[in-house]
């Protein structure tokens, strides 16, 4: 060191706690520390690359060490991890014989002192430009730097939610030298993967890997090529928080859309069921869109909506229909005959719909009396009037046409049309009745059918997880 050249107070400070804590220092090496320190930075420069050949390269070495998955953004695309990131090289400048110094073998200075290959990352998304922390460096007495320092990074990652909530995800971390390129520096990562032993575990994210790869690219604004290394970080979802709290509810409440079917059509609530549910699913919908980016690949638990929603959206209408079938008034036309065939005898035994006193082993019969079925008269009256004669028997008993008042023809007349209006309103009953049956043996065709598709469509997005 010249004559009259003094280092300053804090480097001074560092340079004795340095040697305190270099291997085998004692209280009498902090003579030597200082005189070290002295001689090494006396005619040194960290403003140039520390090689003395300047047409080789200089080996560094990269290690990425994963602690802590701080957040993930899908929305906007963006990992924040905290990594120590590890950085080797060898400076030919900074060498000394230990023996000449008391066996001092590794001091620690400020990373500032000395030079400093500029690797970042390149696919930073902060809004900061910072560089690293400035921590101290390692110097041994061949010229081997070991630089440690810990970083919070935000990096780009495209993310795929195509099965969300049951997706897994590939963030890149790709990190290079910003201006010097492969003729000058020529970075390699020091092992095949990324360290995570001192990993913090995350609550949504469960870390499967962290490959390091090196690539060699040459880009289109310089013919020199750019060495980097990439640690690609597979990521996958755990699921158990989305499955309670957004795909269980919408499950529960996907089977609350064919019970529609099963309400009675004079409850008047079933459109109201249809209505409900469909608003319902419509909330659920909405909370998924609010955390997925806006992209064309709709996730696995979207579509399970928009198809459960499709489907509340057709029961719906089914219902309205069948509510129309269900109140045909006395004017409607008879149920065809393929209809009562094929509906009212075939499904309604299937779907065990049966009228009141009907079961499924006694079908139903007309009416009887005395166990003969009886016969409706052409006027609604009996043939005459029987009286028992004393000998035993029945003899008509007649009364003369003048005196007699069921001869009028007027009153005939009368009582005939009382009778036809009581058949006409027996028939319409009838077929209103039939309707109504019709109605319903739809109703438990249609809640079964929306049953199966509900089981499968959940088989199926549960199926995914597996």
């Amino acid at each position: 060191m010249a004559p009259g050249v003094r280092l300053p107070g804090s480097l001074l400070a560092l340079c004795a706690a340095g040697a305190l804590l270099a291997p085998g220092c004692r209280g009498a090496q902090g003579k030597f520390a200082y005189k070290l320190l002295r001689d090494l930075f006396a005619n040194y420069s960290s403003a140039l690359r520390p090689v003395e050949d300047t047409d080789r390269a200089l080996n560094v070495t990269l290690q990425i060490t994963l602690s802590q998955i701080i957040d993930m953004d899908e929305r906007n695309q963006v990992l924040t991890a905290y990594l120590w990131v590890r950085q080797a090289w060898l400076d030919a400048f900074l060498t000394w014989d230990k023996d000449a110094y008391d066996g001092i073998d590794s001091i620690r200075v400020p990373s500032s002192y000395v030079w400093r290959p500029d690797i970042v990352l390149y696919n930073k998304a902060d809004d900061q430009l910072s560089g690293s922390v400035e921590t101290n460096v390692v110097l041994r007495s061949d010229g081997q730097i070991m630089w440690d320092s810990p970083a919070i990074t935000k990096s780009s990652c495209k993310v795929d939610v195509s099965f969300f909530p049951f997706d897994g995800q590939q963030c890149r971390l790709t990190f290079g030298s910003w201006t010097y390129n492969g003729n000058q520096i020529d970075l390699h990562n020091r092992l095949d993967t990324g360290d995570l032993t001192d990993f913090v575990e995350n609550v949504e994210w469960e870390v499967l890997g962290m490959p390091a790869t090196r690539n060699v690219i040459t880009y289109g604004c310089c013919s020199e090529p750019y060495p980097d290394v990439t640690y690609t970080l597979l990521l996958k979802r755990r699921a158990s928080f989305y499955i309670f709290n957004l795909l269980l509810p919408c499950i529960m409440i996907s089977f609350l859309a064919p019970l529609g079917f099963y309400l009675p059509a004079d409850s008047g609530e079933k459109v109201s069921l249809g209505v409900t549910v469909l608003l319902a699913l419509t909330v659920f919908q909405l909370l998924v869109a609010e955390s997925m980016p806006p992209s064309e690949s709709v996730p696995l638990i979207g579509k399970y909506y928009i198809a459960t929603m499709t489907m509340i959206t057709a029961s719906t209408a089914l219902t309205i229909f069948i509510m129309n079938i269900h109140h045909c008034g006395p004017g409607a036309k008879p149920v065809p005959r393929w209809a009562k065939k094929l509906i009212l005898h075939y499904m309604a035994r299937v779907f065990f719909v049966y009228e009141v006193g009907e079961n499924c082993k006694s079908p139903r019969h007309p009416r009887t009396v005395d166990g003969r079925a009886s016969k409706e008269e052409p006027h609604g009256m009996g043939t005459g009037w029987a009286e028992e004669s004393p000998g035993g028997g029945s003899q008509a008993r007649g009364c003369p046409r003048g005196r007699c008042l069921c001869h009028h023809d007027a009153l005939l007349r009368n009582v005939g049309y009382i009778a036809g209006c009581f058949r006409d309103h027996r028939a319409a009953q009838r077929r209103a009745g039939e309707w109504k049956k019709v109605a319903k043996v739809m109703d438990r065709f249609f809640m079964w059918v929306f049953f199966v598709m509900v089981f499968f469509m959940s088989v199926l997005i549960v199926g995914k997880a597996v």
